[in-house]
Formats: structure tokens, sequence, C-alpha cells
């Protein structure tokens, strides 16, 4: 449980008091566990009752939830479905899980020999988890390893894949209706001509922690020092005035990212396909991350967008932090959500 207790601490969880707060508008009443705060009933005056854990609510069917989870299989499926994935996308696997599963050959050192095949850069991710934990895009033989080893710390998975350039976004579907969309901004400072980018980014973190954010910017992330050094730069150089540099290349609100809300321009033909996708995978409620060469709001045009991952659980508590407006788009989402869950 200690495990636990650190988790929720770190997450800063609101589904839990969200739901609460918004169950009475709809004549329902949450029962929060009392001592993690991360899971609960919710009971309607139907007289049925849900359940929820941690970002997990009982709206989405269990198989289509678990595909979900598994990068390499629903990349798998949607690819068969005619769905953009990301492109050479392989698995390989700890040492103790290909030795069980009789795959000698898809090891980290044959994940390299794979990675040199593709060309750097290449993208290494573990193959479930969230959040953009594990994520680095590498560019030689030392980060590769690197970056693979921490990749199977967090799964006896690990994809490797050719990256990918444009623009993030996820939007969020519910019931046959994308009800949110929002594009994802990696973390980044902005010079002032005399502050050294590790003071810029204690900055960032103060006011992250000043917004309820629980984000927490990790300033030995090897990911984040391999960045710098492809730009020329490292935490002490100081940018000049209005220079904006990026640290990460994965956009992930709980990296230190910025989120836009983007759902009034999406353009109809990429609402549509979030709704689709969302159907054919057998889901409810889906977050949608598209990668964009171009604008969300112009017609998609083929090899100009991919489908980065879905996410049967779409986690919105940094995005509800990034500001009174968005705070209150969660909200409204939460209580579509809620009405959802009583039909």
């Amino acid at each position: 449980m200690k495990n636990v207790k650190r988790r929720t601490k770190k997450e800063s969880l609101i589904l839990g008091k969200l739901l609460k707060k918004l169950a009475p508008r709809i004549g329902a009443s949450v029962f929060l566990e009392p001592k993690w705060g991360i899971a609960g009933q919710i009971m309607f005056k139907s007289g049925r009752k849900s359940y929820f854990r941690y970002n997990t609510l009982d709206l989405n069917p269990v198989g289509a939830s678990d595909i979900a989870k598994d990068k390499d299989y629903a990349n798998l499926f949607m690819r068969r479905l005619g769905y953009p994935v990301v492109p050479h996308s392989k698995t390989f696997f700890s040492e103790e899980l290909a030795e069980a599963i009789r795959e000698p050959r898809r090891t980290i050192d044959d994940a390299y020999v794979y990675a040199r095949r593709l060309g750097f850069p290449v993208v290494v991710k573990p193959n479930s988890g969230s959040q953009g934990v594990g994520v680095a895009v590498v560019h030689n033989r030392r980060e590769f390893y690197r970056a693979m080893r921490a990749a199977l710390k967090q799964d006896r998975v690990a994809l490797v894949q050719s990256p990918v350039v444009g623009r993030d976004y996820r939007l969020v579907v519910l019931d046959e209706e994308m009800i949110s969309t929002y594009e994802r901004i990696p973390l980044n400072v902005v010079g002032d001509g005399r502050t050294s980018i590790q003071r810029l980014l204690e900055v960032k973190q103060r006011q992250f922690i000043a917004a309820k954010r629980g984000t927490r910017i990790k300033m030995d992330d090897p990911r984040l020092a391999s960045k710098l050094k492809h730009q020329g730069l490292s935490l002490r150089s100081v940018l000049s005035r209005g220079e904006r540099i990026f640290l990460l290349d994965n956009a992930n609100l709980s990296s230190g990212g910025d989120a836009i809300d983007v759902t009034g321009s999406v353009n109809p033909a990429f609402r549509e396909l979030a709704v689709k996708l969302t159907n054919d995978m057998n889901l409810r409620l889906c977050g949608v991350d598209l990668l964009v060469d171009g604008e969300i709001s112009d017609p998609p045009v083929a090899g100009k967008y991919w489908v980065l991952e879905i996410n049967a659980a779409p986690g919105l508590d940094h995005y509800a932090k990034a500001g009174k407006p968005q705070e209150r788009i969660v909200e409204e989402l939460y209580l579509k959500v809620l009405r959802s869950l009583d039909r």
C-alpha cells in the first residue's frame, strides 16, 4: 500500500472529488473510499451503481480496455482497420521474457540491430504505461541502450519505432461525440537573456506547484540532458530573450507539457476519424492521440498524420489544473460521463 500512497500523492488525482461534486447535479451520489481517495462507488437515483479506480471508470468493456493499454496490440488492430499508425514499430523483450516465450532473437541487442537498420534517431517506449514515462527519442548506441533498459524497467516489452514529426493532439470521445480536443506542447522554456535553463525550469516547477499540478520536472532525467545536448546546450546555458527551446520529445502534460484547448477548431474529418476509431475499438470513452504534420483545423492528408496511441482511461488531471477554462471543460466532460454511466 505504500506504493499506492506514493502514487496517489504524486498524481494528485481529481476524479473522485470531481465526481462527488458533480453527481448531485443529476441526482446521484458518490462514496469515495476515505483513506486513499482513489476508488469510489457512484449511486444513481435509478438504483444503478457504478465504480471507478484511479482514472478508470466501468464505462468501457474490459477486453477493449486491455487492448488499448497494450500499445503493440492496439497498433496491430488499428493498422488492420486501416488507420495510419506509427511506422516500423516492433516489440522486443526483457531477457527473462524472451527466454520464457522462446523468442531468443527479440532481446535488447536484437533491438539495437533493428534500430540501426531503421536508422537513428528512433523512438523507444514501454509497451504499456502512460504519461510519457520511459518514452525517448535516441540518436546513438549509448542513448539507445539506456532508453531500452529504462523502458524494460517499466514493462517487460518495449517498442522500437521510426519517429514521426508534427503537432500532438488529444481528442476525447464519448459515445459518438468528440467532447474535447487539446494540443499538447512539450516541456519548454523561453529565455530572457540572463537566466540559465536550470533556473528557468525551477521557476516553471514553482508555477506548477502554485497551480496544484502534480508535475515534477526531473533535472537529472537523461532524456532532458540528451535533448539539450543535441541542441548544443546544457542546463547552465542562457537563452537569448524570447528564444524558446523544447526539453523533452514527448508532449505529456504530466512531464511538464502545456495544453491549449482547440475543441472549436477541429476539422470535421478529424472529428469523425476519432469517433469512428473509438467505435471500431469498441470503446465508449477514449482519448485518441494524433500527431499531425500541420493544423488540426485543416482536412487530414494521407501521410501527414498518425494515430500515436489510444487511451481507454484518459486522465485529465493535469489538463484541469492548467487554468479555470480547462477546469470548466473537464467538469462538463465528466458530467457527460456521469450521464452516460447511468444509461
